[in-house]
């Protein structure tokens, strides 16, 4: 199984915005943290991008393609290939989500 996503995960825009990763989970853990769910949605802060003069932030993440082979109460967990479309203010996709750090090995509590 690919490395999951987990709340300690860093994740960005690929403006270099921060994801904050909080998750309806609270029975699958990995490496201490509660794994993401394909349904969960995530803010993003300090996110600088402008189209031409207006100011124009992603402001949150949705995703895409958890893992195949498990799911979490018949929700796919996140993984390092999943796919996190960077939405703007204005509801426009504004790029794909950069995963900077995952988790290897889950348990279920």
């Amino acid at each position: 199984m690919p490395n999951l996503l987990t709340t300690a995960s860093q994740v960005m825009c690929p403006h270099g915005g921060q994801a904050t990763l909080t998750t309806s989970n609270t029975k699958v853990t990995a490496g201490g943290s509660p794994v993401l769910l394909e349904t969960d949605i995530h803010v993003i802060a300090g996110c600088p991008f402008t189209i031409g003069p207006k100011y124009s932030p992603c402001v949150r993440i949705e995703w895409s393609m958890g893992a195949s082979m498990s799911t979490i109460d018949g929700v796919k967990p996140l993984t390092q290939s999943s796919m996190g479309r960077c939405i703007g203010a204005e509801g426009a996709p504004q790029g794909m989500a950069m995963v900077v750090q995952t988790q290897l090995k889950a348990s279920a509590t």
